[in-house]
């Protein structure tokens, strides 16, 4: 069993940027492949950003660059360091874990972007 807690988000006006942190569990963190998905309200779940284990990162194409996903293996924390936010990237923000056949959840961190 894998737990994770995000930190970080909050009200941002258009162009701010925040980063979001997620703290997970367990002994085999290093291995772990991790995940960024958002939610917005009346949509469907969707991928943002991923990191492997040898710190490959990739992004959904709307990201346009703007997003950082890292990790540090030593702190079992995963971070999701966002720039130029726009109104449409309001959403519940979830990381995940992926490990031994199974993906854990965390339980979001909400960010909300607004003049």
């Amino acid at each position: 069993q894998v737990q994770l807690v995000e930190s970080g988000g909050g009200l941002v006006q258009p162009g701010g940027s925040l980063r979001l942190s997620c703290l997970a569990s367990g002994s085999y963190f290093s291995i772990y492949f991790l995940r960024w998905y958002r939610q917005a309200p009346g949509k469907q779940r969707e991928l943002v950003a991923g990191i492997t284990s040898d710190n490959d990162a990739h992004y959904a194409d709307f990201v346009e660059g703007r997003f950082t996903v890292s990790r540090d293996n030593a702190a079992n924390t995963v971070y999701l360091q966002m720039h130029n936010l726009k109104p449409e990237d309001t959403a519940v923000y979830y990381c995940t874990a992926y490990f031994a056949g199974s993906e854990y959840w965390g339980q979001g961190t909400q960010v909300t972007v607004s003049s």
